[in-house]
């Protein structure tokens, strides 16, 4: 099983929008140095929405290179027709990932039971692990819980990410799930609490800046200690936040320039953070000592 720090990292680009494969690989490397547990490349942090299937794969292989069998390495496979969730899902595990993460269809909007098989489709024909991704402020679809329960006993589903942010719908998950597949928070306001209560990991965003104060944290919570999960977490509350003040990633891609480790590339319609947001930004950074 896949626990901890799980980031879901940025994809660094020049200021014309190509992926910079070297900063690719300098973060990547920070992350193994830091105590990262996984990386999860090219999810929605990782702008896959904006790149084409050769880049997409590219990020993928880069990170796997580098990773080196080191730290885990998850791929973000998921797309709104099943085929391509097919097709992709079995490109990244031809290229060596330990696992992908499979996003609920976006735009279309499934029924539970489209959810339920496109997902089973999806583990039916690829063999390799498989973590489902439920994030409805994002898709405008919402997995059920009930629908996760079925999906549990699919062979090849692993876990699911749960990013709704609501704490009492992920404690009913996991008891409902009794065990049968991981849980992970997708939400760092509430990570730190979801773990205590028996989550495995937190696929996050606040990890691409502050790695290693994230994988301290989640270790705590994996052993089960609230006031060092409350300790780490403190000054890293101001980032939760403000890390979302405008649509990620740009936030945490303008943070990751400020602290010198990317450039300014960004996809569009995404743009780059406007100057009203950097001393709301720059003020989280430097209270979580990264600036």
């Amino acid at each position: 099983m896949i626990v901890g720090s799980l980031v879901a990292m940025v994809t660094p680009m020049r200021p014309d929008g190509a992926v910079d494969e070297a900063a690719l690989a300098g973060l990547v490397e920070w992350h193994v140095q830091s105590g990262t547990h996984g990386i999860v490349a090219v999810g929605t942090t990782g702008e896959s929405a904006t790149l084409d299937v050769e880049e997409h794969l590219g990020v993928i292989a880069e990170v796997v290179r580098v990773a080196a069998g080191r730290i885990k390495v998850i791929a973000g496979t998921g797309a709104n027709s099943t085929r391509e969730a097919v097709e992709l899902t079995a490109a990244a595990a031809q290229l060596g990932v330990d696992a992908c993460l499979v996003v609920t269809p976006y735009y279309n909007r499934p029924t539970q039971e489209g959810l339920y098989r496109h997902h089973r489709t999806i583990a039916e024909q690829v063999n390799i692990p498989q973590i489902l991704y439920n994030v409805p402020g994002r898709t405008g679809v919402d997995l059920h819980n009930a629908t996760v329960w079925r999906l549990a006993d699919v062979p090849g589903i692993v876990g699911i990410k749960d990013a709704t942010g609501q704490l009492a719908r992920g404690v009913e998950l996991m008891h409902g799930l009794k065990g049968r597949i991981a849980v992970y928070s997708g939400d760092d306001a509430t990570a730190g609490e979801l773990m205590l209560r028996g989550a495995r990991g937190n696929i996050s965003v606040t990890a691409n800046v502050a790695p290693a104060a994230m994988s301290a944290l989640c270790n705590a919570a994996m052993e089960g200690d609230e006031a060092e999960v409350l300790r780490i977490d403190a000054p890293l509350r101001a980032l939760h936040r403000d890390l979302f003040i405008e649509s990620s990633p740009i936030p945490v891609k303008w943070a990751l320039h400020a602290m010198g480790r990317i450039d300014t590339g960004i996809r569009m319609p995404l743009t780059w953070m406007t100057p009203e947001s950097e001393p709301i930004v720059r003020a989280a950074l430097e209270q979580a000592g990264l600036l």
